[in-house]
Parts: structure tokens; C-alpha cells; sequence
């Protein structure tokens, strides 16, 4: 497969690990790749208050959610292919500076269906430094070191999922949810600034490519003939559909079922947020002694074994720290399971490396963004929660054990 996608490879070219970037640069990136959870986990705590001062039901409170995780996966996909065909930094630059804007924007909305518009735009800005940022890893670090390059990716990104929610509660003791948003505009300006002066242009121009929907139709299914490419974003998706079902409900699952405060929330977010952190240096110390393949199954068994255990506490009744602890085990085990998934999944793509991040962005957010507004039909309660992320780890097992498995063995 890879032959067939790649121009060939001497064998000493395989042996030399290609230049990496700067330690400083490599960190940029992470916190570059982490506007998912800042945009979603910031304002977590203040989702219940938001929902009452704009006189909103707790559906359309989700839907704020909902919205930025479909922006997120359709500014995946665009940012990705132009990345492609105009290089890295132009459409990364201008989405942080669109970021700014709609931040300011959504802390100025008067009503609850303008907050969701600016969100779905939000996250399409948002959206682009994620997909552009793992295409400079695979840029930079080729298809070789890539896994262990994600894992370190994935420990800097990890500084937002544990800030942004201690971050958002303890602001909203001397601020609204509104102020949220100003902050928002504030930290993206930084890092703004930081990717003009600090992020190199990492696609050559003779690696570009030209065309436009006829020849991102062609690059796509490309990157869907990979066997690899397919198992591997079926797994993120499953992974990423109980992730944002934790996001989407837990806020009101924890907060209104068992009294917790926006601060006591936000700590137990930023906690599950350690966890992913440390397997994601686990999976960087794994990277150099164990296939992508078999470290991603470490996180799939712990993840499963997380799932059962919160279900079965929540059928029970269990007090929130027995519901809390196994839902920490399957939270934080994606820190094994993403940086994999991503490593497998554009390992063949090569030049195709942006649209295929675009595309994996676009499954894995799309079906979150889908995933947490079917859940609460049920109605916002714990056995609801819980039933949806087992279902959905489950399904993740059963692709891991019999596609990803399979489509891996080459690695």
C-alpha cells in the first residue's frame, strides 16, 4: 500500500529520522491543535447559565456545542485541502485572526440562535490550526517518526482540556459567560502573533497541488482506498462520539444530578484532563519500543474496561466518585488511542497528508456533533450518558480488534 502511494524509499532513507522541528515550535503546534478543547471546554462550567440568561432550553444550550464541533469538522476539511494546494501558513494565519473576531462576537450576542451561527463559524476558523498543525508533523517528521511525534503533540495540546475548564469556572466568580468569550479573543490573539513569527512553511511549493472540487473529490478517495486510513479514523470517530457525549451532557449530568458547582466541575474536567496528558506520554515512551498498533490497544482495553464500569455504576446508583473514577479510565485513555489513530491513519498519504487530516477532523467531529444531541432526546441524565458511551466504546473495540488489527500489520 504504501508503495503505491508514496514514491519509493531507499533503505537508508528509512533509517535517517527526518529534521525535526524546534522544541519550541513543536509545543506552538500542540497548543495550535488544541482549539477543539478551548473552544469547548472553556465555557463548559457556564453552559447551564448561559442556557438561562438567554432564556434557552438545555437542547439549544447543546446545540452551542453541536454547532462548534460541525464547524470544527468543516474547517478541517477546507483548511485542510487549501493547505494542500497554498501551503501551510496562509489559511492557518487566517483562521486564528477569523477565531479573534467571532470570539468577540459571540461574547456580543443577544440571543441563542445568534450564539449558535457564530459558534458553527467559530469553529470553522478553530477547525483550521488543528488540521494544519498535524500536517506540519507529518510534514516534518514523515511517515517513520510521526507516532511519537503526535504523542508529544498531544502532551502540549493537553495544557488546554486541563486549563480551560479550572480556567472558565474560576472566571465565572468575577465575570459572565460572556467574558468567557473575551478571554477566548485574548489567548488566540497570542498565539496569533506566536504562529506569524514562529511556524515555518513545511510544504514545499513543487509538493503543492492544483485543482479545485474535482480535484479534492480525486485526493479523497484516494485517502478512502487505504485500508489503514479507514479502520484507524473509524476508531477515532467511535472514540471521539464518547468523548463529546461526556462533553455535551456532562456539564448537566454532574452539575444538576449530582450538585456539583461550576468550580468542583471544571476540576473534575481538568483531572480526566491529567489522565490524557499521561497516557500521552506513555504513548510517546511506547512510540520507540512498541507498534502504533499494539499501544492503540492498550488504550482501547482500558477505555472498554472504563465504559462497563461507569455504566454499571450509574444503573446502580452509585455515588458521582464511583461513576467519576471509570469514567476518568475511559476519558483519558484516547491520550493511547489518538495519537495512534492519527500516526496509522496518514502514515500512506504523503502529499495528501492535509486533506486526509481534514477528512479524519471532519469524521471525528461530525459524528460528535451529531452524537450528543440524538443522546439527549433521552433527556440529559446520567443513564443516558452512560449508555452512549458504552454503546459507542464497544463498537470501538469490535473495529479495533477486527479492522484496525488487520489493516495494521504492515506497521
Amino acid at each position: 500500500m504504501e508503495n503505491q502511494t508514496e514514491p519509493a524509499r531507499k533503505p537508508s532513507e528509512e533509517e535517517v529520522p527526518p529534521p525535526a522541528p524546534r522544541p519550541v515550535n513543536l509545543l506552538l503546534l500542540g497548543l495550535l491543535t488544541a482549539f477543539g478543547p478551548l473552544s469547548l471546554d472553556l465555557y463548559l462550567p457556564a453552559l447551564p447559565t448561559l442556557t438561562a440568561n438567554l432564556a434557552a432550553t438545555d437542547s439549544a444550550g447543546q446545540l452551542t456545542l453541536s454547532a462548534c464541533m460541525v464547524g470544527l469538522a468543516l474547517g478541517q476539511v477546507i483548511a485542510g485541502t487549501l493547505s494542500d494546494r497554498l501551503g501551510r501558513k496562509p489559511p492557518l494565519i487566517t483562521g486564528l485572526a477569523a477565531y479573534v473576531a467571532l470570539s468577540l462576537a459571540c461574547s456580543l450576542a443577544p440571543t441563542i440562535e445568534i450564539v449558535i451561527v457564530l459558534r458553527l463559524l467559530q469553529g470553522m476558523a478553530g477547525g483550521s490550526s488543528m488540521v494544519i498543525a498535524r500536517a506540519i508533523v507529518r510534514d516534518t517528521y514523515g511517515p517513520t517518526n510521526s507516532a511519537r511525534a503526535f504523542s508529544l503533540l498531544m502532551l502540549a495540546a493537553g495544557v488546554a482540556p486541563i486549563a480551560a475548564p479550572v480556567l472558565g469556572g474560576q472566571l465565572l466568580l468575577v465575570t459572565s459567560w460572556r467574558g468567557l468569550f473575551a478571554v477566548l479573543a485574548v489567548l488566540v490573539s497570542g498565539l496569533l502573533l506566536a504562529a506569524i513569527w514562529r511556524v515555518p512553511e513545511s510544504l514545499p511549493v513543487d509538493q503543492r497541488h492544483s485543482g479545485g472540487f474535482v480535484r479534492w473529490l480525486q485526493q479523497a478517495r484516494s485517502v478512502f482506498t487505504d485500508p489503514v486510513f479507514c479502520s484507524t479514523a473509524a476508531v477515532q470517530c467511535l472514540m471521539g462520539a464518547g468523548m463529546f457525549t461526556f462533553i455535551g451532557m456532562s456539564a448537566f449530568v454532574f452539575q444538576d444530578h449530582y450538585g456539583f458547582d461550576a468550580q468542583s466541575y471544571g476540576l473534575l474536567f481538568a483531572v480526566i484532563s491529567v489522565g490524557i496528558v499521561s497516557f500521552s506520554r506513555v504513548s510517546a515512551w511506547a512510540a520507540t519500543r512498541r507498534r502504533p498498533v499494539v499501544v492503540m490497544g492498550w488504550g482501547v482495553s482500558i477505555a472498554l474496561v472504563g465504559a462497563i464500569a461507569q455504566f454499571v455504576a450509574i444503573a446502580l446508583g452509585a455515588p458521582a466518585l464511583l461513576v467519576a473514577v471509570p469514567l476518568f479510565l475511559c476519558i483519558s485513555s484516547g491520550g493511547l488511542i489518538s495519537p495512534n489513530c492519527h500516526a496509522m491513519a496518514l502514515r500512506n498519504q504523503g502529499q495528501r497528508s492535509g486533506t486526509a487530516s481534514g477528512l479524519l477532523g471532519l469524521i471525528q467531529f461530525g459524528v460528535g456533533a451529531a452524537t450528543a444531541p440524538l443522546v439527549s432526546l433521552a433527556g440529559a441524565t446520567a443513564f443516558a450518558m452512560g449508555a452512549a458511551m458504552f454503546t459507542s466504546t464497544l463498537l470501538m473495540a469490535v473495529t479495533y480488534l477486527f479492522a484496525v488489527r488487520r489493516s495494521g500489520r504492515f506497521d
